[in-house]
């Protein structure tokens, strides 16, 4: 039984070269199955407990946290989500690589108005 936020194994099948590719194959050092260890990450992400609340049939929450940390400085992280976001506009008939970017006015206009009041946030101090 697993959590709902486990891979599929389809979804598995699609980043396990690049993490294989980053963090080498499964030598006998890496006796903690990756698969694991990136379920733990994604439950994290999205229960949002702490890394020592992590249920007890995932890998310590050392081995995990030191795996995320690595795969992030590593860029491993970015790689997937670069990997999926390609695959994901390939299958929706578009182009793999976005050609423009979007940014959202209310944004822009609320970055303008902080510069003008400064610290006090508009305060007649």
């Amino acid at each position: 039984m697993g959590y709902p936020t486990d891979l599929t194994d389809k979804q598995w099948a699609l980043i396990e070269p690049l993490i294989a590719k980053r963090t080498g194959n499964y030598h006998k050092e890496n006796w903690h199955c990756k698969r694991k260890i990136v379920n733990a990450i994604l439950y994290l992400v999205k229960s949002g407990c702490q890394w020592r609340m992590l249920p007890k049939d995932f890998p310590s929450y050392s081995t995990v946290h030191t795996f995320y940390r690595r795969s992030r400085l590593n860029g491993l992280w970015e790689e997937i989500l670069a990997v999926l976001v390609q695959k994901t506009r390939i299958l929706d008939g578009r182009n793999p690589n976005p050609s423009y970017v979007l940014i959202d006015s209310q944004s822009v206009k609320t970055t303008g108005a902080a510069k003008e009041r400064g610290i006090d946030g508009g305060k007649k101090s």
